[in-house]
């Protein structure tokens, strides 16, 4: 078996630990039934996950700002989304009864937030850039989101819940059969 990262060699490697991608799919699974069964515990994993996303996210983007400093004419913008994304995920950690209450409201505004930084991101980058029209419609789908959920936030939460639940279900039923697959590539091998 190949050593290196070709598509061989990947193939190989998770063929050989076929039985990891099947442990994965059950547990998806067993998570969006966990999802049904108990959405209070589903929003305190979704409060939990958020932080942690926020946060990486906001570390991400302060590095990718200060890695290109002499390079970005608008990196204060990429700055302050780095900022924000920080102090999203540090309240959501810090107070995390207090974000399970608002955890909605906290990711309206921090959708929000993004989508019109993104805007202005991509306006004053329109002429270093190209594709930033697409930017700007990431940004614009942040903001509708955010209005989404500020308008029907019980809805909004039940939603979220319930998609999380469906969308773990068939990602861990597709990793159950491409577990079975890469099992039975290994038999013939």
């Amino acid at each position: 078996m190949p050593n290196d990262l070709t598509a061989q060699g990947v193939l190989g490697l998770l063929s050989k630990n076929w039985w990891l991608i099947l442990l994965r799919g059950i547990l998806a699974v067993v998570f969006g039934v966990l999802a049904f069964a108990w959405p209070g515990i589903t929003i305190a994993v979704l409060v939990i996950w958020f932080g942690a996303y926020a946060l990486v996210d906001g570390i991400f983007i302060l590095i990718a700002a200060i890695a290109g400093w002499k390079h970005l004419e608008h990196r204060w913008l990429l700055v302050l989304e780095g900022l924000v994304g920080i102090w999203a995920g540090l309240i959501t950690f810090r107070m995390p009864e207090l974000t399970a209450a608002a955890l909605l409201l906290l990711i309206a505004g921090w959708s929000l937030a993004m989508g019109v930084l993104r805007i202005i991101t991509a306006v004053r980058l329109r002429k270093e850039i190209e594709g930033e029209l697409w930017m700007i419609l990431s940004g614009i789908v942040s903001i509708a989101f955010a209005f989404v959920v500020l308008w029907l936030p019980v809805a909004s939460a039940v939603a979220l819940i319930y998609m999380l639940g469906c969308f773990a279900i068939a990602l861990g039923m597709a990793w159950v059969l491409v577990a079975f697959k890469l099992r039975g590539r290994l038999k013939k091998a």
